[in-house]
């Protein structure tokens, strides 16, 4: 056992409060992200192209929706396999780790992201978990191999 899986076996694991707290501050960053994504594609094919109503051509429609929910999605990913926090993450002092010590791989990541949103639709019982596990674990911990802890913010 090395020193950083033995360090995360005495990590406090953060409660439900916490974490969604750091949810609602990373939305609100991916709704502004998405909105500046969106503006970047839009306005030129506006302005230059007079492509002002985007729902008269359904191929570039599909395009800047598959382009919008791509940033919204890599952000939480990027995040998430680099350093193990998002801005929400880093601002509530909650870090995501592989159960092996590490950051999260990309596989992790995507199932992470996946059975998250999958939790998040069965009317949050994913998330409610937390208060049943006796890690404090949600249903895209443990489908990821993945877990949060509290962290000093002096040490990250």
């Amino acid at each position: 056992m090395n020193d950083v899986t033995q360090n995360l076996e005495n990590a406090a694991e953060p409660g439900l409060f916490r974490r969604l707290a750091a949810i609602l501050y990373d939305g609100v960053l991916v709704v502004a992200l998405m909105a500046a994504a969106f503006t970047l594609v839009y306005l030129p094919l506006a302005t230059i192209f007079g492509m002002e109503d985007i729902q008269s051509y359904p191929l570039y429609k599909t395009a800047i929706t598959i382009w919008i929910f791509t940033v919204g999605i890599g952000f939480h990913l990027w995040f998430w396999t680099h350093g193990g926090q998002t801005l929400g993450m880093r601002a509530w002092r909650i870090m995501l780790f592989s159960n092996d010590g590490r950051s999260p791989n990309l596989k992790q990541a995507i199932i992470r992201y996946a059975v998250a949103i999958f939790s998040l639709a069965a009317l949050g019982l994913g998330f409610l978990w937390i208060l049943s596990d006796p890690q404090k674990r949600a249903w895209h911990d443990i489908a990821s191999g993945t877990r949060l802890v509290l962290v000093d913010p002096n040490k990250t």
